[in-house]
């Protein structure tokens, strides 16, 4: 049954785990803001071929050929519309096109309306907002041989589209597996109190050991964020228990010194009475009165002050006061 329990919660675990990053998932990475601007500079380009093919149609076959050279114009009109409406591209706000001419870094171009010849251009959108990918988890054996899985989430941004696309097949995917190598490296070189105590140090240690390789891509890596960091239950229900003989051992150590502190004070009172003849007469005056304070409350004294005076003197073989 112990079993069936634990697969249960490692399935809800899992669809859990699926289903944040399936909200977390980014855009495409090119919106196609020119198909309005390609449609209409198509239909412009198709009309004006097909008059002019059906006029040289009709000048050739004459005026009983008009009725054919018509839908034929059309016809060889479509594909020289199709390509020059192909040369018309436009690049958003935040996007960069990097332009290959057979083959060759051409140039950049954006954003607005820019010009790609087909055959000979080739086009690549970079975005160069702040872009988000997921590290997945990272199975990592620390300095103290205490096994944990470890992930986060990268935020970078591209600074150099040329770079980005010359120097690296797939930057994304470049970027991505750089920082869990990172990930790796920096959490196995420490502790796990290291690692559970000073996060902010290890997210800076794995951003800077990623921004020194990713700047040769023209890449610049915002930030490194650890999200979860998973251990064994048996090695988190021993911390729980070291917690809770620490908090323990706190609020024994407090009683302890509360105790001496009392015990110190009442030593003092005691000194402080015993050298004032008067005090403890006063203290059991005060003592009298706190306790006849509520009309429920009746105090009885079997034995006078003044008797316990006589038998204090008469101990310390003096004479009583008044005798």
């Amino acid at each position: 049954m112990s079993q069936m329990n634990l697969e249960q919660v490692k399935q809800a675990a899992e669809y859990a785990n699926v289903v944040r990053h399936k909200y977390a998932q980014p855009v495409s990475e090119h919106v196609s803001l020119g198909r309005p601007l390609r449609l209409v500079v198509f239909l412009v380009v198709w009309l004006v071929l097909t008059g002019l093919f059906t006029l040289i149609g009709g000048a050739l076959a004459g005026a009983a050929g008009m009725g054919v050279a018509f839908p034929v114009g059309l016809a060889l009109a479509a594909l020289p519309a199709g390509l020059v409406s192909r040369i018309v591209r436009v690049a958003a706000q935040w996007e960069r096109a990097v332009i290959l001419r057979l083959g060759r870094f051409h140039g950049i171009k954006g954003p607005g309306v820019l010009f790609v010849f087909p055959v000979m251009d080739f086009a690549r959108f970079i975005d160069t907002r702040l872009l988000t990918l997921d590290i997945p988890h990272q199975q990592v054996i620390t300095r103290d041989n205490v096994p944990v899985q470890v992930d986060g989430v990268i935020f970078f941004l591209v600074q150099d589209p040329e770079r980005a696309v010359v120097t690296v097949q797939d930057y994304r995917y470049a970027i991505s597996q750089y920082a869990q190598a990172s990930l790796r490296d920096v959490i196995g070189s420490m502790t796990l109190d290291e690692l559970l105590s000073e996060r902010d140090q290890i997210q800076a240690r794995i951003a800077q050991a990623v921004e020194e390789r990713s700047r040769a891509w023209g890449i610049h890596v915002d930030s490194i964020r650890l999200l979860d960091i998973n251990m064994p239950e048996d090695l988190k229900r021993m911390m729980s228990r070291q917690a809770s003989a620490e908090r323990e051992k706190r609020a024994t150590i407090t009683k302890a010194e509360g105790d001496r502190e009392a015990a110190i004070n009442l030593a003092a009172a005691a000194t402080t009475m015993a050298t004032s003849p008067g005090a403890m007469q006063l203290r059991t005056l005060q003592t009298i009165d706190g306790l006849g304070s509520s009309p429920s409350n009746t105090v009885l004294l079997a034995v006078p002050v003044e008797v316990l005076e006589l038998a204090k003197a008469l101990s310390a073989g003096k004479t009583p006061p008044g005798t």
